[in-house]
């Protein structure tokens, strides 16, 4: 089990090695718009498993969701401390 901090740092290692082999690095190469297109695919997800579903498929789209929003925070140089300010 990964903290959110963790799965973070994990994700911007392997933006820095751009391996072209990480499902990461394809998302970055991808861009925005297509990190937005899933991270509304998954939000819809979230709900719809919240809705029907029940609470551990929830919390795998949930996960799914944090995963994309991370990505897209590195792919806009976003840090954890950019984020928490607007907490």
């Amino acid at each position: 089990m990964k903290k959110f901090e963790e799965l973070f740092a994990e994700l911007e290692a392997k933006s820095l090695t751009m391996d072209p082999n990480s499902q990461t690095v394809a998302w970055l190469e991808a861009g925005t718009h297509s990190i937005g297109k899933k991270i509304v695919e998954e939000a819809a997800e979230v709900w719809m498993a919240a809705e029907h579903e029940g609470k551990e498929r929830a919390a795998e789209e949930i996960s799914q969701l944090i995963y994309h929003l991370q990505v897209l925070m590195i792919k806009l140089n976003i840090t954890l401390e950019d984020l928490e300010k607007n907490l």
